[in-house]
C-alpha cells in the first residue's frame, strides 16, 4: 500500500511527538499519586520531573508546529494533559488555602498586635508619631 508524502510526514510527527507526550502524561499521573498520598518528598520530586517533561514536550511541539502541523490526535492529548495540569494546580491552591485557614485558627494574632506585617514578616508597630513602621 502506498502512502502520500503528507501521510508519511504525519506518521513521522506522531513518532517524534508521542514519546514526550507519553512522558508528560506519566509525570502528571505520578504527581497526582504523590498528591493523593500527601508525601511531600514525592510531591517535590514529581513536580520537578513534571517541569522537565513539560519543558521538553512544549519545545518539541513548538518545533513541530513551526515545521508544519501537529496531528489532531496529539493535539487532543496535549489539551487533555493541559487540563490535568490546571486541575492539579487548582487542587493544590485549594489545599494551600485550607492550610492557611488552619494555621490562622491555630496561631491567633499576638496580643496587642494590629494584624499588619512588614516586608520582613515582622509585625508593624506604631512609631512615636503614630504612623506605622516596619
Amino acid at each position: 500500500m502506498f502512502t502520500s508524502a503528507e501521510e508519511m510526514q504525519a506518521l513521522q510527527r506522531v513518532a517524534e511527538l508521542d514519546p514526550p507526550l507519553t512522558a508528560l502524561e506519566e509525570s502528571l499521573a505520578a504527581l497526582g499519586q504523590a498528591l493523593c498520598s500527601n508525601d511531600a518528598a514525592a510531591i517535590e520530586q514529581q513536580a520537578s520531573e513534571l517541569h522537565c517533561t513539560l519543558a521538553r514536550a512544549v519545545t518539541q511541539f513548538a518545533h513541530a508546529a513551526r515545521a508544519g502541523s501537529v496531528p489532531p490526535v496529539l493535539r487532543r492529548r496535549l489539551a487533555l494533559a493541559g487540563g490535568r495540569v490546571a486541575a492539579q494546580r487548582e487542587a493544590l491552591a485549594r489545599a494551600t488555602a485550607s492550610l492557611d485557614r488552619a494555621i490562622d485558627v491555630l496561631l491567633p494574632p499576638e496580643p496587642g498586635g494590629n494584624g499588619l506585617y512588614g516586608a520582613a514578616g515582622h509585625g508593624r508597630r506604631p512609631s512615636a508619631s503614630g504612623s506605622l513602621q516596619a
